[in-house]
C-alpha cells in the first residue's frame, strides 16, 4: 500500500516544529528528516526530533543524508548512522557516487559498490536499510546504470528510490520504472516542467501512470514523499496533497 509522506528539506527554512505542524496540517503520515538543516550529522536533537515526530503521530520514514557513496572520509558514514540510530529512522537516503554513469569507469563504480556493501552491513546491525537516490550526476542517472550498479552491490539491504528523470518523456520514465522495479522502496514526489515547479494538480494524469507501474505488492508499505513544492508555500504543499490523495483513493 502507498503511504504519503514529506521530505523536510521542502521546508528547508521552517523549523522541525514547523515542518511538523505542516505535516500534520497537510494529513500525511510520516517525514524524511534531512541531515542538511533539520538533523545534522550527530544532531543533540535527533532524539528530541524522534519524540517531537511520534508524539505528533508520524512516522519518521528515512534519514535523508547527503553520504556519497565512494567518497566518505574520517567515520563520516559512522556519523551518520549513528544520527540515524538516534532518530529511529528504519532507512538512511545515499548519493551513489559524484559521477554521472557516462563520466564513471569500472574501477569508480567498483569503489561505489564496495563502500555501499561496506556501509550496508554497518547499517544491517541497526537494522536500518540503504536507499540509493535516483538521481542526475551519480551512478543512477539512467536505470540501467542504477540496475548495473544495484547488481554489482549485491546486498538485501540496499534499495532504490524512484523520482521521474528531469526532462525525459513520460512513455521513457514508465519503461525506466519497469527496469528498476525490483530494487523499489520509497517515491519522491514532485511536478515539474524541466526544472519549474509546477503544482501537482498539473501533472495528475501522469502520475497515475506512475503509480500503476509504482504500486508495491499487497504486504509491501511504499512511501510517496512530496518535494520541492512551487514556491515553497505550505499552502501549495497542502494543495498538492489533497490532489495526490486523490489518486491514491482512487
Amino acid at each position: 500500500m502507498f503511504k504519503l509522506g514529506l521530505c523536510s528539506v521542502t521546508f528547508r527554512d521552517s523549523s522541525v516544529e514547523e515542518v511538523i505542524d505542516i505535516s500534520k496540517r497537510a494529513g500525511i503520515s510520516g517525514i524524511e528528516w534531512g541531515g542538511d538543516v533539520h538533523v545534522p550529522p550527530l544532531a543533540e536533537r535527533a532524539k528530541e526530533v524522534a519524540r517531537l515526530t511520534e508524539q505528533a503521530g508520524l512516522e519518521v520514514v528515512s534519514y535523508g543524508s547527503y553520504y556519497r557513496l565512494g567518497h566518505g572520509e574520517n567515520n563520516q558514514f559512522e556519523a551518520i548512522l549513528q544520527t540515524a540510530i538516534q532518530l529511529k529512522a528504519p532507512g538512511i537516503r545515499v548519493w551513489a557516487g559524484k559521477k554521472g554513469s557516462e563520466q564513471a569507469d569500472e574501477k569508480y563504480r567498483k569503489k561505489v559498490a564496495e563502500d555501499a556493501r561496506r556501509i550496508a552491513e554497518l547499517a544491517k546491525e541497526a537494522d536500518i536499510r540503504i536507499h540509493l537516490e535516483y538521481h542526475g550526476k551519480t551512478l543512477t542517472d539512467t536505470a540501467e546504470s542504477a540496475a548495473d550498479l544495484l547488481k554489482m552491490i549485491n546486498h538485501e539491504s540496499v534499495f532504490l528510490y524512484w523520482q521521474p528523470a528531469v526532462s525525459q518523456p513520460v512513455e521513457n520514465r514508465l519503461k525506466n520504472i519497469e527496469k528498476i522495479r525490483q530494487w523499489l522502496s520509497n517515491i519522491h514526489v514532485f511536478h515539474w516542467h524541466g526544472t519549474e515547479k509546477l503544482p501537482f494538480e498539473n501533472g495528475m494524469e501522469e502520475w497515475k501512470k506512475y503509480l500503476n507501474r509504482l504500486e508495491p505488492g499487497a504486504a509491501e508499505t511504499r512511501y510517496l514523499l512530496m518535494e520541492f513544492v512551487k514556491d515553497g508555500k505550505a499552502t501549495q504543499f497542502f494543495e498538492d496533497v489533497q490532489a495526490l490523495k486523490k489518486l491514491v483513493i482512487d
